[in-house]
């Protein structure tokens, strides 16, 4: 007998494979010793985090992004001079070496976990380099957990980039965790990567080595030991999912009004793969350059970088985001203030309250890329604008750096209630659902028992697009959306039906969304639209849209 196990599922992909559980990372020995000579002890020790910080280092050089990049974080954090400081404090306090390495990266990470946010995430890297400074210090292999000799779907209560890398990815099936997030470093690599993907789910750790799994992603679904038919049923839709990625026409209604599909990226690398499917760019994430960085990269460096992304789309839109960090991104080489509540702080374009001449920097290189790559067209937009004098104030810098297009992320509610008056400062807006929901609904991102009032189906939210999309109707001007909602097949027949110009998401999730596009007129998309804004609830929008798909896409799609 087969049994399920739920969780939130990355993506739409499918797989079977047996099981490859990953067996937790070392632990100190219970009753480790003081060191005896506690120089030495301390010695080996920041040796230990310079050899992980080396072995990541030379993983990002082998990996494909967007793991590579995240890797490169990852090595710079193990070289913090903080955990290596502290754990000779430890040491020299009596604790044995491995119990002081292994308390020093517990403890900032359960600092991070305190602040929520992106510093939430990088808990779960910094358990990553736990385990390999333990392992190092321990004498054994960090990676042979991670060994795979069959394709395998792996399984894990969450994985580290640090894990991550250890993988051979051409032989990873598919990525199950009983922890982790929608959000985290995991989720977002798979998502780039076209891996299916569940995570948060409960009862997967019990799965015995070598069982035999079925993976649906769209339905968070992980069948234990699958019977005959089940294994039929899911290699139909891996054959189903083949035949919608063979389609790369443009988006469009099955009556002709047009709906641009895009891609989301943030490296050259991660452009050249959605080049193929993707009809431009909706989200260039500009701050993969400047995460981690000891020095800010100079205006050549990032020239080069922003015209490497617009060569991939010649004759195509690249609409990049400006700088989205600080406060819970916060930039090494950037010194800010503490702040109680990061994401309500310095964060996206409020940058030029503190840091006017990086952004103005950042601003100027992309104006030359533009130059540089003529045949492409560079779309750039700020992120964090509450008001309309931000987004004026935006725009004045833009343009008079020579950037033709200009726009703004609406991400808070202010922006959205706005935006009339936000449009009429600058040629377009880019909804980012993620951080709308979470503005809306007061709930953190990153949490996953709070799903649910993050759903881009709840009606608050759901309102506030809408309210946006009449805005760019009424000003003749484009509003996209970028945020994870693009890629729901569902979502974007409603966000196509309240006048949605164009939809960006991981490239992964462009063959689905595009088929069920394609497969309905503009007015069945208003239909869609209008029945899920009267709706009471996130539950009844998600019910009331589903239940006017048509059946072809139902079937196909599994909705």
């Amino acid at each position: 007998m087969s049994t399920v196990l739920t969780g939130i599922g990355i993506g739409r992909g499918v797989a079977i494979a047996p099981a490859h559980l990953l067996r937790p990372a070392p632990e100190p020995p219970a009753d480790e010793p003081a060191a005896a000579d506690a120089d030495a002890a301390i010695e080996t020790v920041r040796r230990a985090f310079a050899t992980v910080s080396s072995q990541l280092s030379d993983a990002a050089g082998n990996a494909a992004e967007p793991l590579s990049s995240v890797l490169e974080a990852t090595a710079m954090m193990a070289l913090d001079p903080t955990l290596s400081d502290d754990a000779a404090a430890r040491i020299r306090d009596g604790a044995g070496p491995v119990t002081a390495a292994a308390a020093a990266v517990e403890g900032v990470a359960t600092q991070l976990e305190a602040l929520g946010g992106y510093m939430a995430e990088r808990a779960t890297d910094l358990r990553g380099i736990r385990g390999r400074v333990v392992a190092t210090l321990l004498g054994e292999d960090a990676s042979a957990s991670a060994a795979l000799a069959t394709r395998s779907i792996v399984v894990a209560d969450d994985l580290a980039p640090a894990q991550t890398s250890t993988l051979d990815l051409d032989l990873v099936a598919a990525i199950v965790l009983s922890a982790g997030g929608p959000t985290g470093h995991t989720a977002i690599i798979a998502r780039q990567l076209g891996i299916p993907c569940v995570v948060q789910a409960v009862g997967a750790l019990e799965v015995a080595e070598g069982t035999p799994l079925a993976v649906d992603a769209a339905t968070g679904r992980v069948v234990v030991d699958p019977t005959a038919e089940e294994i039929a049923e899911v290699q139909a839709s891996v054959d189903r999912e083949a035949a919608l990625a063979a389609d790369t026409a443009p988006g469009a209604t099955s009556d002709g009004h047009p709906v641009q599909l895009l891609a989301n990226v943030g490296t050259e690398e991660d452009a050249r793969r959605a080049a193929p499917t993707a009809e431009g760019v909706g989200l260039f994430r500009t701050e993969v350059l400047f995460l981690d960085q000891a020095t800010a990269p100079d205006a050549e460096t990032q020239t080069a970088l922003y015209s490497g992304v617009l060569e991939q789309f010649p004759g195509h839109k690249v609409v990049v985001r400006t700088l989205d960090a600080g406060a819970d991104k916060p930039l090494a080489f950037l010194s800010q203030a503490d702040e109680d509540n990061p994401a309500l702080g310095i964060r996206g374009y409020r940058l030029v309250r503190t840091a006017e001449a990086l952004i103005q920097e950042q601003i100027e290189a992309l104006a030359a890329a533009s130059r540089a790559v003529p045949g492409t067209e560079l779309w750039a937009m700020a992120p964090m604008i509450a008001t309309p004098s931000e987004a004026a104030d935006f725009a004045r810098r833009a343009r008079a750096a020579g950037v033709a297009t200009v726009g703004v992320m609406v991400e808070v509610p202010a922006a959205a209630l706005k935006a009339a008056d936000i449009l009429a400062e600058v040629d377009f807006v880019s909804l980012g659902t993620n951080d709308l929901a979470q503005y809306t609904m007061a709930s953190d991102r990153l949490r996953g028992e709070l799903s649910d009032l993050l759903s881009i189906w709840q009606p608050a939210v759901l309102e506030l697009v809408a309210t946006t999309a009449r805005a760019g109707l009424g000003a003749g001007k484009p509003v996209g959306v970028c945020g994870e909602s693009a890629g729901d097949p569902l979502m974007a027949l409603v966000l196509t039906g309240l006048g949605i110009t164009s939809l960006s998401m991981a490239a992964s999730a462009l063959p689905a969304v595009r088929y069920a596009v394609r497969h309905h007129t503009r007015e069945q998309c208003e239909r869609i639209a209008s029945a899920a804004l009267s709706a009471r609830t996130a539950e009844e929008a998600q019910r009331a849209a589903s239940d006017l798909v048509a059946d072809d896409v139902r079937t196909v799609l599994g909705l």
